[in-house]
């Protein structure tokens, strides 16, 4: 299996230091397994369901990379 193909791994988030181009696909796998739950919104928005709220992200563009600033205001909610 080459890295492509790799599984989601949401642990990685929360991995010190905060890792370089992080996939998106992690981050909603990681509310997958938090109950949560994901839909597109306008654009590049990222509207989640968690914990009982609705939560907006900015789905990075045009690479699927989340940058560390964007997983370090993702672990305050996760």
């Amino acid at each position: 299996m080459d890295e492509a193909e790799a599984p989601a791994n949401p642990e990685l988030i929360f991995s010190r230091p905060i890792k370089r181009s992080l996939p998106w696909e992690d981050i909603e796998a990681l509310f997958q397994e938090l109950g949560g739950m994901s839909a597109r919104g306008r654009a590049a928005e990222s509207r989640s369901f968690l914990f009982g709220e609705v939560r907006v992200f900015h789905r990075p563009h045009p690479s699927p990379d989340t940058d560390k600033g964007a997983v370090a205001s993702i672990r305050q909610v996760a």
